[in-house]
């Protein structure tokens, strides 16, 4: 067995990292899913269809990036993509509380040729799961959460 002395030895290649799955259970990257929509709140989006990122296209899209939101925290866009009539001034978000999945029961309308839709949901969380019906609106033409029914 021979030993290696002097000069550099060079860095074994590590493995790719695997980006990130999204939150919202759908077999994307974060970033090609819901991070396109969420980027919109960094980027610094005053009002209508904002700038820096893509708006979410159905109200099904908005109502996965909401939950993604909720996972990371990011009280900007759930601001920001609710519906200025029921929007609260500000959120508190528990830091305690772990999202664990989002299912998708149901849509009512909520696509392009659309101006309303509803999602019906059940988005677990450690403890417990919150099932809902939420409507959404278009103003300024970007879906916007308005409210939610609690089912069960």
């Amino acid at each position: 067995m021979s030993r290696r002395t002097g000069g550099s030895r060079r860095p074994r290649p590590s493995a790719p990292a695997h980006p990130a799955e999204c939150p919202c259970g759908l077999a994307e990257t974060f970033e090609m899913c819901c991070g396109r929509f969420l980027s919109q709140s960094r980027a610094g989006w005053t009002g209508g269809t904002g700038t820096g990122g893509a708006a979410a296209p159905t109200a099904e899209a908005l109502m996965r990036s909401r939950y993604t939101a909720f996972v990371r925290r990011d009280e900007a866009y759930l601001l920001r993509t609710w519906h200025p009539r029921t929007r609260p001034a500000r959120l508190d978000l528990d830091p305690g509380m772990r999202w664990t999945g989002l299912e998708i029961l149901g849509t009512t309308d909520g696509s392009a040729f659309h101006s309303t839709g509803t999602v019906t949901f059940r988005a677990s969380f450690v403890g417990g799961a919150l099932h809902e019906r939420s409507r959404f609106e278009r103003v300024d033409g970007a879906w916007v959460y308005v409210d939610g029914e609690f089912l069960d």
